[in-house]
This record gives C-alpha cells, structure tokens and sequence, in this order.
C-alpha cells in the first residue's frame, strides 16, 4: 500500500494503485491512484476530505487527451456506473457525465427527440463535452444545455444554469473550478426516423472526411477564428503548413483529415506532443497564427 492511499479519506467507492491509463490514441501511464466514486454523494463527500496538496484529474472517456508517457501523480478521479444514466424528462434529456454522447443521440432516436443528433459525432462523454462546449456540423453544448449538477473542489454541490457558464467556442469560464456530473438537454419533439436519418447523414459525414477508424482522438487544435465564416480553419492551416501526413515515430498527422493525429502502431506520448508542437511551430512560422491545443494533455 503506497504512502498516498493511506491518507486518503475513506470513500464506498474505490482506489486503485498504479492503474494503466490509456486515451483513444493508445498510449498513456499509470495513475497513481484512480478512484471511482460510487455516487454523488460519495463523490462531494471526497472531494472535502481529500487533503488539499494531492493533485486531482478529472478523465472522462479520454478521447481527446494524451495522458503522459510518465503517468499522472495524484488521484485520477473516473466516472462511471451511477454517473452513466440516461433518462427523458418531458421534452428534455438527463444525462450522466458518464454517458457517451454517442449514447446519448441514440436514446434521443428512441424517444423521437431531435436536437441533439450532433451528440453522435462527438467522441467522449457528456462531462467533458459540457467542460469544453463539444461541438461539431454547427451545433453545440452552449445551444442545447439547460441545466448541470456540478461538484466544486470542497465538495459542495450546484445546480447551474446555462447562463451560469458563459460558453465561448470550445469553453466556458467555469469549468476549472468544477467537475461536472450531470446535464439537462432541451429537445424538440420529431420521431425516431427523422432522428435516425440526421444522425446516419452525420455518421456519414464524419466517416468520409475524419479518421474514425485510427487510434486517434478529437480536433487536434481548436480553429482560430470560428465566428469568422471567412477565416481559415485549422486544418486548412496545417495543410498550408505542409504539415498533412507529417511524422514524429509513430505519431503521424492524418492524410485524410489534417487536424487529426493518428498512432500509426506503436506512438509514445511524447511522439504526440512532440508532432503537435512541432505544427504549431511551422503553421506560426507560416501565418503568423498561434493554434491553441484542443486536445488536453494530462501529465504529471
């Protein structure tokens, strides 16, 4: 038993040692200790006792995030089971922060839901797409959300309001100060064939232009001016950087869609941080442009 665990607060959750974290690009470290609360509850009760000089992570899916080569020291807090619930509410869904968005836009198709079909080409799950205002084929977080229960880093907990956020393109200005556990989406009433066919038409689009099918994660870096409808994207950017296929080991930017790195085998961490950095350096050089990561990298 390490030092660290002995002084955590007792929790009906659990602690694990030296957990392997893996992303959607297949690589990663060990966390320290990985605790997985039963429930709210046990999570508030936690996050007040826990000793305030141990860091605290927060992973969701971890499908737009490098996790360090070197692991996370602390505690990786990881939710699931209880924080997975999806539910209708009227003309609104409820959904855990553990719930996929894929899961999500699926259960709208049941109950004949519409607004929400974006969630299905969201990678990851309704907690970190609250944290970062998800996004993708002109929808968002910041248009549908309602409501979120979140949890403050003393353990006391908040009912917020979407107006509580102040949602900018992929952010807000609160999300550092909570973990997210749960959110409330407003819908329309449609049927479950046109829901069907929205997100199949999405399904497809992503398909066609995104590497959905390499070990990858979300956007790479956020695009630099997105209320601009005549400003470069990103990728667009980066293609003009010469940057599309781009390698560093067995890190390689995307011949298909360049804002997107893939793990062609066997990627370090470091390969990954290294290429984006690596982008950033040559598309700066090029347009005078700072691309800002969108993916988050979790280190020690």
């Amino acid at each position: 038993m390490s030092e660290l665990i002995k002084i955590l607060p007792q929790v009906r959750g659990n602690y694990r040692e030296n957990v392997e974290l893996k992303s959607w690009f297949d690589v990663g470290g060990k966390a320290e200790i990985l605790f997985r609360p039963s429930d709210i509850k046990d999570l508030q009760d936690f996050l007040k006792n826990c000793p305030k000089e141990i860091p605290i992570n927060i992973l969701g899916a971890a499908s737009n995030v490098i996790i360090s080569d070197n692991g996370v020291k602390g505690v990786v807090i990881k939710l699931g089971g209880e924080f997975a619930k999806i539910s209708q509410e009227g003309n609104s869904i409820r959904a855990g922060a553990a719930a996929l968005c894929g899961n999500v836009a699926l259960f709208s198709k049941i109950v004949a839901l519409s607004d929400l079909e974006f969630f299905s080409g969201i990678p990851g799950s309704i907690g970190g797409a609250i944290a970062m205002n998800a996004g993708c084929y002109g929808s968002d977080v910041s248009q549908t959300l309602i409501s979120a229960t979140a949890i403050d880093f003393a353990g006391n907990l908040f009912e917020l309001k979407n107006s509580d956020f102040d949602f900018f393109y992929r952010g807000n200005k609160i999300s550092k100060n909570f973990i997210f556990v749960e959110g409330v989406f407003k819908t329309t009433k449609s049927t479950s064939e046109a829901v069907n066919e929205k997100i199949s038409k999405l399904n497809q689009q992503r398909e066609a232009a995104q590497p959905i099918r390499a070990k990858t994660g979300g956007s790479t870096f956020k695009n630099p001016d997105p209320l601009n409808p005549l400003a470069k994207k990103a990728w667009q950017l980066i293609d003009e950087a010469s940057c599309r296929g781009a390698v560093e080991g067995d890190a390689q930017i995307s011949e298909k869609h360049c804002n997107f790195m893939i793990n062609r085998k066997n990627a370090s961490a470091k390969d990954l941080i290294n290429l984006g950095n690596r982008v950033k350096k040559l598309v700066k050089e090029r347009t005078n442009i700072d691309l800002e990561w969108e993916i988050k990298i979790l280190e020690q």
